[in-house]
């Protein structure tokens, strides 16, 4: 199989270099594109200084339109697999393999790297565990299907999921949205359990006071996509 590590960037300049080291190391029958959502930070001069493959955008399109980017690249490119990978050093490479391997033995459209299954390693806050646990039960009213981490950024679809993604992709807090759209779809969504590590540079998108919109924006965008097909 082709496979590719889409890896979004946006000011990731202290955990870039350590991001590809790692796929390179854990997982180098990889491809990886790094999709730089026009930082402000030295992103792009430490990805050209590397020879980095990355994808330049002319405007910022936020995590949702640099991941379907992402995935326009790998439809075009004819990838079998693609797997979202945080820039941040918070998701590990050495699980790529296994992901890949439970996508093709089991004959998933796309396996989510859950931290949540073993409970290991970085958990996140417990404000945001509640909020996980609520997007769970949400995800399971309207599909029927219990995903226990439908908020990781850490997913890989084969190519029939590739080739929707890239037609159309969510555009603001992505990941359970995108996940109703596919189970939606008809497609078998399995996990896996992941160890993730704790967010060493930069902060995060959602702050406490971006919480209430992102809860209701969330809600709201699952309910439209459980009832758009």
């Amino acid at each position: 199989m082709k496979k590719l590590v889409i890896i979004p960037a946006y000011n990731e300049q202290g955990g870039i270099e350590k991001t590809v080291r790692d796929i390179l190391e854990h997982a180098p029958d990889f491809d990886y594109v790094i999709v730089n959502d026009c930082s402000t930070d030295r992103t792009l001069e430490i990805c050209k200084k590397n020879g980095y493959c990355v994808l330049d955008l002319p405007v910022n399109l936020g995590i949702g339109g640099s991941v379907q980017t992402g995935y326009m690249y790998a439809f075009r490119c004819g990838y079998d697999v693609a797997v979202q990978f945080d820039g941040d050093g918070q998701h590990n490479a050495r699980y790529l393999n296994d992901m890949a391997d439970k996508l093709e033995n089991e004959r998933l459209d796309m396996v989510i790297g859950s931290r949540y299954i073993k409970k290991e390693g970085f958990q996140s806050s417990g404000i945001r565990r509640i909020g996980i646990r609520y997007f769970t039960g949400m995800i399971r009213l309207v599909t029927g299907k219990k995903i226990t981490d439908p908020t990781s950024g850490m997913r890989m679809a084969g190519r029939d999921v590739i080739e929707m993604y890239a037609k159309n992709y969510p555009k603001d807090y992505p990941e359970p949205e995108s996940v109703v759209a596919a189970l939606k779809a008809g497609k078998k969504v399995g996990e896996i359990p992941v160890r993730m590590n704790a967010r060493e540079e930069g902060v995060s998108s959602i702050s406490p006071r971006k919480s209430v919109y992102y809860m209701i924006k969330v809600s709201l965008a699952i309910l439209i996509a459980a009832v758009r097909r």
